[in-house]
Parts: C-alpha cells; structure tokens; sequence
C-alpha cells in the first residue's frame, strides 16, 4: 500500500491530534505566518514562534495540494521538485505529490543555481515549488528551465515569475484524489551527496517509502505517546524517514529550526520530545556545552526523552560512552544507509547492543547484507570487503543514468561504495569508504580507524584523515584536527598521542583546522583534498619514525 494510507488512517482516527509542531527561534511575524482552520493569521507579538497541525489538518493540505497540481495538468509519473527549508508546509506538499500520483523530488536547499538547473533537468522535473530564501537563485535559472511549466511559491512577497502557493491552495478542495498507486510506482527521486561531482538522481518506487517506514518503527518501536524531534533537512532521506516512524505510530513530531545545544535541551523539555536523531556534531556540541557548565539539565523536564540515534557517518564509540555517561537511562542506537537504499535501517545496531557501539550493526529488518571482494565473492570473517545490500528498499535506478546504474546494482544487490568488516560475532564494522582508502608504501589504510582513534583524545572536537602525495610511499596519511573550545593540542603532543597507533597508521602530517561537513553530517573529504593536496598548502610535517 502506499505510504500516505497511513496518514489518512492518522486524519480518521486522530484527526484532532497534533501531528506537527514547527518552532522557529527566529520570530519573524512580517515574514511568516501561521496557518489555522486553513486562514492564514499573523502570529501576536511577543510569542514564541510556533506552529502546529493536526493530522486532519496535515492530511486535508495534502489532499488540496494535489487537487492544486491536477489544475496545473500535472499527471502521473510527472516529476514535481521541492526547494524549501524545512517548514509545516514540507510534508504536507510532499505527501500531495505523492497522493497526486506525481514523483516528489527534494532538492539540497545548499545547492547554487547551475546545480538546482542541473537537478531539474536530470529529473524531468515539470513543477518547482520553492521558498523565499531561493528567489534569487531561481531569478537566475528561470529564463533557462523551459520544461518547468510551473512554479509556486510558498511565502510573501511572490515574485512575478511565479504563482502563490497560499493563494491558490485555498481555492482547492479536501477530497482525496482518486488516483490508483501501486507499490512499483515510481514515488521519489532523491539526489545523491554529490560529493564527487553533479549528484546523482536516485529512483525510489512507493515501496521503498513504505519499507522505511516499516523499518524504523520495527527499529525504535515507537508508540502514540511518542514525540519525535526532527532536525536535520527534509530533503534528505535520513530525517524523513526516521520521521516516518511517528507517521506509522500516529505520534507528534516537532520540526526545529535550529542546532544550538540550548535549543535542542529547550526543546526536548518544552515539547516533551522522547525521541531524537543527532548528527555526530551536535552529540558533540551537546556534551561539549554541558561540560562547561552552560547548560544545568536539572532545569529541564527531561525525565520523558527515552532514546537517541545518531547515523550518517562513523560514529566514534567514546563519544557515545560519554553521552551515555551523561544521560545513563537513554536507549542508544547507530543507523546506517544510503539514499540508493532510502535511508537509515539496512544496518543498524539494535538498543540492545549498546555494548557492541563502535559497530553498525547487523542487518536491518527485512534486509541481507553481504560484504564481498572485487569479484563479487563473499570474504570470509574479519576480512574487509564491500558492503553489498539487498531488499525493498533498494533504488529503482539512477534516473537517466544507465550506465551508473549498471554499475551499482548486481543481480538485485546495491553496491554500496563502503568497505566493512564482520567480527566474530556477526556485527559489521565500517571500515572505510572504498574510494577514501589511502594506499600508503602499498598498505591500505582505513581513515575511519585512524579517526575514531584521534577523537578519543580529550582536546579534540572532530577528525579528517585523508591521503595527501608522498614521493617516497606514493600518498600519507594526512590528520586534519579541529580542537574543542578552550582546549589546546601542539603537534608534538598529537604525535605522542598517536604512538599507541601501529606504525604504519600513524599520520604523517598534522593540520589544526576546522573541518567541513555537508547537512548531513558527512565529512566533505573532496573539499579537503582541494584544499591540502595543493604544493601551496602550508601544515605541519611530521618526520618519519
């Protein structure tokens, strides 16, 4: 069945419920407004800025947006592109989409111009339904979009070369669309990082939606007294579709504009939020604030908050000892996946294993996973090989990538691109993605490893290894370290650190830097390499043992 049958049993059975709360710490009442009884009404001055709907109300806008696309000829199978900030109006146009019998495609609120033309373009996209902080990239590309027949805006101060969602979505009616959608219809398209250049465009069909959503509430188990805060961009697969769980729960999720430690503490107590998922950083940031004395949880109505999840990179496992040591009643679990595989859950470590943290886990439910060499072959315990992914929520293709995709499925496995290793008691470890391993004097070496090492020091906050060129051992490993407020490191006390490393992973070059990362917590390894692999880079060379 399609995903969004599950909110429309929400809008039956709970309509009245709220389903999602938006907070905003930035009050903007001139530039934003909130949305009752499907009027729009300037907040008072002087409140918090906060929104909320119902389930009936969630449900109703879904109904009435894809009502709105059918006015504008958009059929099934015709792609509609969404480039909003994360907001109420998010998943309501993005569940209307689908209802429409149309493929949602979420958009990078970070990409330039050229990039959202790009992104367009390679999704067939006809519709863009974008917000203000994107009109002047849109300004840009819309005299060079010629298939885009449509474009809706959501906000004031429409610009002229669009149409009002606001205003046009009112006229539309609440009925539900009568459009047939099987589980092999295509649904989404999402886009790849694009680390390695143009993204690419990755096609899901609704069963893949409706196997995330499984997945995570098999996972986290999530009830109707839940509430789920939701951090991270919509665009992405990672926060929908842990958001997906309080979908098949019927519970209260909170979208939070905002990263700062104060606000997501302020937030999980006001809310009563039980449930979250923090990238690495903001875990970080979190303990960080909280070591200082900034923070005085006791303030806080905290007793509710149940479990936290983290994913979407390494997880280093003393990071999450310590988070465990400051909140010892917490369940703990560590998501991985791929957009090629919507999402988190393919592997994941189970609240039952906090013991095995440092792992990612075991197969996923309803998943198989295989580590294999270059030909396809499974490697035997404690070997390295690639993680190869198989079940319903493996990608269709890459859309209008044919050779990409042939490149990545096999005989209905995904090749995921990371290196990982099974230990004697059936748990993969990540050992590296397969294109970052630095082959130093004909060793491979895992930067991971060499990562989750560095950040058990004290003073540091967050590590990159990356292979810079050697004359002599062909690449080294090069150590780009960001150091916490009010701490300091030299490199000598870093190289002194690293003497219970082997000698063959111990960097060769130190860099005190801070360290890029994309919204989803991802390290931007090309950006470092463009950044110090140069001959004009100045670091700190370590000599040789």
């Amino acid at each position: 069945m399609p995903i969004f049958e599950y909110l429309e049993r929400n809008a039956r059975e709970y309509g009245s419920d709220v389903a999602l709360v938006e907070i905003n710490p930035k009050y903007e009442p001139s530039a934003r407004m909130t949305w009752k009884n499907y009027a729009l009404v300037e907040p008072q001055p002087g409140e918090p800025f906060r929104r909320e709907l119902t389930w009936k109300e969630f449900d109703d806008k879904a109904n009435m947006f894809a009502n709105l696309l059918f006015t504008r000829g958009i059929k099934k199978g015709e792609k509609v592109a969404i480039l909003l900030m994360n907001s109420i109006e998010w998943l309501p146009i993005y569940f209307g989409i689908l209802k429409s019998g149309a493929v949602a495609v979420p958009l990078n609120y970070r990409y330039d111009a050229s990039e959202i033309k790009y992104c367009l373009e390679k999704s067939d996209s006809s519709m863009l339904v974008f917000g203000p902080e994107f009109t002047g990239r849109i300004e840009e590309i819309v005299d060079r979009i010629p298939d885009v027949r449509e474009l809706f805006y959501v906000g004031e101060d429409c610009p002229s070369f669009a149409d009002s969602y606001e205003k046009m979505i009112k006229f539309c009616s609440h009925r539900k669309p009568e459009v047939e959608i099987s589980d092999s219809d295509d649904g989404v398209i999402y886009f790849s990082s694009g680390t390695t250049g143009f993204p690419k465009a990755i096609l899901h069909a609704h069963q893949s939606l409706m196997h995330s959503c499984k997945t995570e509430q098999a996972h986290h188990g999530q009830t109707r007294e839940d509430c789920f805060l939701c951090i991270p961009p919509l665009y992405h697969t990672g926060a929908k579709m842990h958001w997906f769980g309080s979908l098949i729960s019927g519970s209260k999720a909170v979208l939070l504009k905002g990263t700062t430690p104060e606000l997501i503490i302020k937030t999980m107590s006001e809310e009563k939020c039980t449930i979250i998922w923090l990238l690495v950083p903001w875990m970080q940031d979190v303990l960080d604030t909280i070591d200082r004395g900034d923070i005085d949880l006791s303030q806080y109505e905290l007793s509710q908050w149940r479990m936290t999840h983290s994913g979407a990179q390494p997880i280093p496992p003393a990071l999450i000892k310590r988070w465990l040591t400051i909140f010892p009643t917490h369940q703990y679990d560590t998501n991985y996946g791929l957009s090629e595989s919507i999402g988190p859950g393919c592997i994941h470590l189970g609240v039952e294993n906090v013991e095995h943290v440092g792992a990612l886990g075991v197969p996923g439910y309803g998943w198989e996973i295989k580590l294999c060499d270059e030909d396809g072959n499974e490697v035997a315990q404690g070997e390295v090989g690639e993680i190869w992914i198989k079940g319903p929520g493996v990608m269709k293709c890459y859309y209008n990538d044919e050779k990409a995709t042939d490149e990545t499925l096999k005989g209905g496995w995904l090749l995921s691109g990371d290196m990982g290793m099974k230990d004697t008691e059936g748990f993969i470890h990540i050992v590296d993605r397969k294109k970052d391993v630095i082959i130093s004097g004909g060793e491979n070496l895992y930067p991971v490893q060499i990562e989750n090492f560095l950040r058990k020091n004290i003073a540091i906050k967050d590590a990159a290894v990356i292979g810079t060129p050697d004359e002599r051992l062909g690449e080294k490993a090069t150590a780009v370290i960001e150091i916490k407020e009010g701490y300091t490191l030299t490199e000598e006390e870093v190289n002194e650190f690293c003497l219970d490393l082997p000698r063959y992973k111990r960097p060769r070059e130190i860099i005190f830097a801070d360290i890029p990362r994309n919204p989803t917590g991802k390290i931007e390894k090309p950006v470092l390499r463009q950044r110090y692999c140069g001959t004009s880079v100045v670091a700190h060379q370590v000599e040789e043992a």
